[in-house]
Parts: structure tokens; sequence; C-alpha cells
């Protein structure tokens, strides 16, 4: 067990980096999966398909799959990830220090993977707010992105807030892959390098890696209980 004092450094940089894709594939998949629940729940029907297409195709693939075509499909597309290349991202990413290989094809693949499932937690939360209220909206006039922005949507985000809790921790545990499809130095890349590299025995590594898992869980699903035992005295 001396190996957690020994190379916490390398354990502390894993989690580092862990946090900060979790947390920036967090934002892109609310808003992405955002995006989607309006196109699935859309009056036009050409919208709703793209929607239901997009859902349906992540929804139902790999991690593995959609992890492989982004660290080894994209790349053939632009050298250097030069098409994913934002100024606002590219800022945060020098700052974070964060700018490595395949970092951006990983957080890809995690948000357009996990908006997948945003998408339906949102839209389980719109489900969830009575027909009468959108009526009524639709009755004096209001269009419908007025309707889902100040009558719909306000009322969905109590309902799908514990569900879009359980998306953001099964996403948490996804992003153990990243570490084997080119990112160096999260969680699981620093496990491998301590004991294929450095010969340290698996198993308490594999202690340290999951101690840092679950201190980015944990807490998380502690708040989702206190949320979801506040609701239902709410109600």
């Amino acid at each position: 067990m001396s190996v957690l004092i020994d190379k916490f450094d390398v354990f502390a940089g894993g989690f580092w980096l862990t946090l900060q894709i979790c947390v920036l594939a967090a934002f892109g998949a609310l808003i992405l999966g955002a995006v989607m629940a309006v196109l699935r729940i859309s009056p036009v029907p050409p919208l709703r398909a793209v929607g239901t297409a997009y859902v349906n195709i992540f929804r139902n693939m790999p991690l593995t799959v959609v992890m492989f075509f982004a660290a080894f499909g994209l790349p053939a597309l632009g050298s250097n990830a030069d098409f994913l290349r934002v100024p606002v991202l590219d800022s945060l990413f020098t700052r974070l220090g964060t700018d490595l290989p395949y970092f951006r094809f990983a957080l890809l693949a995690l948000v357009l993977y996990t908006a997948a499932f945003v998408c339906e937690a949102l839209r389980s939360g719109v489900n969830a707010v009575p027909p009468g209220q959108a009526e009524a909206a639709r009755s004096l006039g209001l269009t419908f992105g007025q309707n889902l922005r100040h009558v719909v949507l306000p009322q969905s985000w109590k309902a799908s807030v514990v569900p879009l809790g359980s998306v953001i921790i099964a996403m948490i545990k996804n992003s153990a892959l990243i570490g084997f499809f080119g990112v160096v130095g999260d969680l699981s890349q620093s496990a491998d390098q301590l004991t294929s590299a450095e010969g340290y025995a698996f198993i308490p590594v594999a202690i340290g890696i999951s101690i840092g898992y679950l201190i980015m869980t944990v807490p998380l699903g502690a708040l989702l209980d206190r949320l979801e035992k506040r609701q239902a005295v709410a109600r």
C-alpha cells in the first residue's frame, strides 16, 4: 500500500485531469442534450426525426465504439484536431494545461455519448409536466419557443434533476475509458503506467484509482439523494 503515498503525485495528477474532462464533458453534454431534447419534442417533423435519430444512434452504440472512432477516426480527418479548435476552448485548455494529444477527441466522444442520455432525462421531465400547462400557454398565444422557455422547461427541470445527476455519475465512471484511447495522465492511464511500466502491485493501485472516482461520485450521489427526498416532501 506504500504506492498510495510514494506515488501520490501521480494519483493527484490523474485525478485532476479526470476531473477536468468530466466537468467539461458534463457542461457540453447538458448543452447538447438540451438542444436534442427540444428537437425531440418539436412540432416540426424533420427536427423530431433528427433528435430521434441522434438519440437512437448514440444511446444504442457502445461507448468503446464512440471512443475508438474519436481516437483513431477523427485524427485522420484533421491534423492536431484543427477542425475542433474553438478560440474560447483553446484559451480554457491552455489555462488548465489540458491541451494534450487526444484530449479534445476524448472530450467530444464523452459529450456526444452522454448527451443522448441527457436528452432522454430532460424529455422525461417534460413529459412529467401536466399537458394542461402547455395547452393553457398555447391558448394565451405563446409560441412553441415561448411555451418551452416560460412554462414547460422551468417545471421540467425539477423532475429532471435526479435523472440528470445519475447520467453525470455514469459519465464520470465511463471516463475511465479515455486513458486507453490516447489521453495521457488520467486516472486509468496512471494505473496502467504504475502497474505495467513501474511494476507496482495491481490491487493497491486499483484501490487508489477507485478512491479517486469515489471522491467524484459519492458526494454527487449524496446530493442527489437529498434532492430526491426534498422533492418527495414537496409532493
